[in-house]
C-alpha cells in the first residue's frame, strides 16, 4: 500500500546528503543507494544533487537530540529551488535516529516551495539525555 501512495504522490526522490569523508572511507553512501532502488522499482527520477551540505559537522554520534538538532542548523542548501517549486519530493536517508538531518534537509525543500515526505529503512533507538 506505501509504495502505491508513493508511486502516485511523490514526483522525485532524493537522499540526505552526508559527509564526504565518510563516504569516501565507506566507498559508497547507503542513503543513496536505497534511494536509488526504491526510485527504480517506483520508475521514478533520482535527483542526486538537488540538497547539497554546505559545511562539514561535527560528527553526531555521542550528541544528544538538541545537540545534533543544533549542529545541523543551516549545513544544507537547495541547489536549484526552482526545480523544485510545487514539486513532492520523497527524501530518503538510512536510520532516523533523532531526525535533526532529515529535519535540517526536509525544512530547506520546503522553504524551496516543494512538498517533502520522507522514508528511512530503520530507526535507531536513542539513549535517554
Amino acid at each position: 500500500l506505501g509504495a502505491i501512495i508513493f508511486r502516485a504522490a511523490c514526483a522525485c526522490f532524493t537522499w540526505a546528503t552526508g559527509l564526504p569523508k565518510k563516504e569516501r572511507a565507506r566507498g559508497y553512501n547507503q542513503s543513496a543507494i536505497l534511494c536509488e532502488g526504491l526510485a527504480a522499482v517506483m520508475n521514478k527520477p533520482v535527483w542526486k544533487d538537488v540538497i547539497q551540505r554546505m559545511s562539514t559537522t561535527e560528527t553526531q554520534t555521542h550528541k544528544n537530540r538538541i545537540e545534533r538538532w543544533e549542529n545541523m542548523q543551516g549545513r544544507f542548501s537547495v541547489t536549484d529551488a526552482a526545480k523544485v517549486k510545487g514539486m513532492h519530493v520523497l527524501l530518503v536517508d538510512d536510520v532516523i535516529t533523532t531526525g535533526a538531518t532529515l529535519e535540517a534537509c526536509g525544512t530547506e525543500l520546503v522553504n524551496a516551495g516543494a512538498e517533502v515526505s520522507i522514508v528511512t529503512l530503520g530507526y535507531a533507538a536513542t539513549r535517554s539525555v
